[in-house]
């Protein structure tokens, strides 16, 4: 009979350590589970970060200037459709159109991510017409009001030699500005895409000096 409270006694105790066992157990998971979620989240938020950060005023610079620019390529390139006499030209038209619209998209889509004012037209470029070519014609290869205007009025064999003698100065001065954010920028994909416009615009001048019969 004396048996029985001791056994009791040990049974008890036996219950209360368990119980302690699987409670800091459980506490200490969840503090290991809470660590890693924070660190996670922490991880994330840096990566973001990082992701932001990871570009110069070069870059800047280049996405704002190269906007205004390839949307003069695009204006030109519209008008094209109605007044070239060249299939060749039309062709061309096309494809720097279908290259450079979408660019201009994308630079807008890095400007507004880096916090930037993007006072660009939209993409169907309807307001393009209207464009202010003054308060751009500082940059390579951009072309000034009167020079436009020539090119509206033109149409026929006219409008291909002035299109293409346009937009080959236009090419090289896009080159340009590719160049040096190739050289002085930092964020991966701007200066990626620097190297395709040299790529791309560089055979397109070479394309548009033979049809011009300079090759």
């Amino acid at each position: 009979m004396r048996n029985t409270p001791t056994l009791t006694r040990r049974a008890a105790l036996a219950a209360t350590a368990v119980t302690a066992t699987l409670v800091l157990a459980a506490c200490g998971n969840g503090s290991a589970s809470s660590g890693h979620e924070g660190h996670s989240s922490a991880s994330s938020s840096a990566s973001a970060d990082a992701t932001t950060a990871a570009h110069n005023a070069q870059d800047v610079s280049f996405a704002l200037g190269m906007i205004p620019h390839h949307q003069q390529a695009l204006e030109m390139a519209k008008l094209a459709a109605d007044r070239a006499s060249s299939a060749e030209v039309k062709d061309l038209a096309a494809r720097i159109e279908k290259a450079q619209d979408p660019e201009i998209q994308t630079m807008s889509g890095w400007l507004k991510s880096w916090g930037k004012d993007v006072t660009t037209s939209d993409s169907s470029m309807e307001s393009m017409p209207g464009m202010d070519h003054s308060a751009h014609s500082d940059m390579p290869g951009m072309m000034d009001s009167k020079d436009m205007a020539k090119l509206e009025k033109a149409s026929g064999a006219d409008f291909d030699t002035m299109f293409l003698t346009m937009m080959i100065e236009h090419h090289k001065g896009a080159i340009e500005m590719a160049t040096t954010e190739k050289d002085k920028g930092e964020y991966g994909p701007a200066t990626s895409m620097s190297d395709g416009i040299s790529t791309a615009q560089t055979a397109e001048i070479a394309e548009m000096n033979k049809l011009l019969g300079k090759n």
